[in-house]
């Protein structure tokens, strides 16, 4: 149980500019207290003592991001940065000497500017650039690393493209732009999956990944839209976009009198490329939305008239998209189970934001009710739940929030040159809970409160 800190530092030595850097100094105004990710957490110079609050806590692993301006400050694998090699290097012994396993993620968003320049994840060589990235990955870190996820939320970077969220690179392409996205990182894991095992599984023996990102969606009209658009591809016995999804788009197009669909298509090489580039599911999940018909703006799934709404009578965090809806948990582990014959799921990201609160009473409230309905996924249902990630380790800078909204265990002084961090409440309950393998009896009352 881990959590991760965005840990972009600008000034770290050698790194290159990312598409975030590039945002939050041009443009401070889209981030809401106009901060920036340039020292955040400052983790570059505090990773031991990263290390010894995860070992405080008792954790099995630790699920990091890897920058990639960082390690390619070009973004191409003719300039490395030896002084990221070094750092992440440094960071995964000591997680090692200290019993914790790394769970690397290769891309958490800050793609190089250098390569937005030539037209980021809409330009399909991204994929040739991101095979070389996963390479340098593999050649420096795979004798340790045994557990990769190379993309995280791929239809999040492509929401970006169809109506304006604030994130970088901040670019609204209505239409075709969301739809090339994902299927350049789509091949962009195969790429990285098939290199790994041309090359580097017999040895290293790891296994690798792909996130999602799942708000349950009430009722399940648009599966094939929120989920299946990315899953199905990867974890469908045939492989290639639903079925559903390629037809209603190729309609929508005909009567909107373009000549093609704006959906790109796979060629058959490219669908067995993609097919089955899995070992396990990655998922992350906050909370539930509702889905309506709305004909007329359609922000979540472009072209086909839906969108999501929320519900009033759940609480809700500080973030305004963030509900407390437990029971959706359940939900999207069994839809995934059905839907793709029970693959072996690590919970990769799970979380509630306040205002950085000691006593983070309602973090608590959210962690126990969330992880009572992960336990009746996996001991009613059957789903096949084999790891837990708390979003996140500690507070850090939540991208168009900045530093308004927080989600560690553990709250950073962003105020202090030194960034002190102090353990919450919730710090301690999950340790008790990493420790005795169990909720602890006197939280549990809170989880009938639905």
């Amino acid at each position: 149980m881990a959590g991760w800190g965005l840990n972009t530092e600008l000034y770290s030595t050698g790194k290159g500019e990312s598409i975030w850097d590039r945002l939050t100094h041009d443009h401070p105004e889209v981030i809401k207290d106009k901060s920036t990710g340039d020292v955040t957490c400052n983790s570059y110079h505090l990773y031991k003592e990263d290390v010894r609050m995860l070992k405080d806590l008792a954790v099995h692993f630790y699920r990091f991001s890897i920058s990639w301006p960082r390690i390619l400050p070009t973004g191409h694998d003719n300039v490395v940065n030896q002084a990221g090699i070094d750092y992440y290097n440094n960071l995964i012994n000591e997680l090692i000497a200290n019993g914790i396993q790394p769970v690397v993620t290769m891309y958490h968003w800050d793609l190089p500017q250098p390569l937005q320049d030539l037209g980021g994840w809409t330009n399909p060589l991204l994929a040739d650039y991101f095979e070389d990235y996963a390479r340098v990955l593999y050649t420096n870190f795979g004798d340790r690393v045994k557990w990769w996820n190379t993309i995280n939320e791929p239809k999040v970077s492509a929401d970006e493209y169809c109506i304006w969220l604030g994130l970088a690179p901040d670019i609204v392409s209505p239409g075709n732009g969301q739809y090339h996205v994902v299927h350049t990182m789509l091949l962009s894991h195969a790429r990285a999956y098939r290199l790994y095992e041309r090359e580097f599984k017999d040895k290293q023996r790891g296994e690798i990944n792909l996130f999602i990102r799942y708000r349950n969606i009430r009722p399940y009209c648009d599966i094939s839209f929120q989920l299946g658009w990315v899953l199905h591809p990867i974890y469908s016995a045939t492989g290639d976009y639903p079925p559903v999804m390629k037809e209603w788009l190729a309609k929508k197009c005909k009567e909107e009198g373009y000549s093609r669909s704006e959906l790109p298509s796979f060629t058959k090489e490219e669908i067995e490329m993609v097919r089955g580039t899995w070992d396990y599911l990655a998922v992350n999940h906050y909370t539930t939305y509702f889905a309506c018909q709305n004909h007329e703006i359609s922000p979540a799934f472009v072209g086909i008239g839906i969108t999501n709404v929320q519900d009033e009578k759940y609480p809700t965090a500080s973030s305004y998209w963030l509900q407390v809806v437990p029971w959706g948990f359940r939900k999207v582990l069994n839809w995934v189970a059905k839907e793709y014959n029970n693959p072996p799921v690590l919970i990769t990201e799970n979380g509630f934001s306040d205002h950085g609160e000691l006593d983070d009473n309602n973090r608590v409230d959210y962690y126990i009710k969330y992880l009572c309905e992960l336990l009746k996924a996996v001991k009613e249902d059957g789903c096949n739940v084999f790891g837990y990630t708390a979003w996140s380790l500690m507070d850090n800078f939540e991208w168009r929030s900045g530093y308004t909204e927080t989600f560690g265990l553990f709250h950073v002084d962003f105020n202090d040159a030194d960034r002190k961090r102090t353990a919450k409440k919730s710090a301690e309950v999950f340790s008790k809970i990493i420790k005795s393998n169990a909720i602890p009896l006197e939280y549990l009352g809170v989880a009938t409160s639905q």
